[in-house]
């Protein structure tokens, strides 16, 4: 049981740098100027779009097009603009971490 215990810390604190970075990188990107965790902004919450594609094997390409090019419709009618500038690296990494929320 210890032992079980000192892993899942070691997990955490592991895991934990990169939760922040991918936080961080939303935030540099300006998906925070739109998007909340847990509230609607002027787009969705990232809680809703992670449960909205959960279970989809295809949800990080899907997002990562939708991201990139932009779109409107899924959500309402306010258009999401095209973010061309992301790397490729930072933005996998940002659709990860919404993912990721619950």
């Amino acid at each position: 049981m210890k032992l079980f215990a000192l892993f899942t810390t070691a997990a955490l604190v592991i895991a934990a740098p990169s939760v922040q970075a991918s936080e961080a990188l939303a935030e540099k990107n300006a998906c925070l100027g739109c998007h909340a965790i847990s509230e609607k902004v002027v787009g969705p919450a990232f809680i809703d779009v992670a449960a909205k594609y959960k279970g989809q094997k295809d949800a990080p390409t899907v997002l990562f097009q939708k991201v990139r090019n932009g779109g409107s419709g899924v959500w309402g009618t306010v258009a999401m603009p095209a973010n061309k500038k992301v790397s490729d690296k930072d933005l996998k990494k940002i659709i990860g971490w919404i993912l990721a929320q619950k």
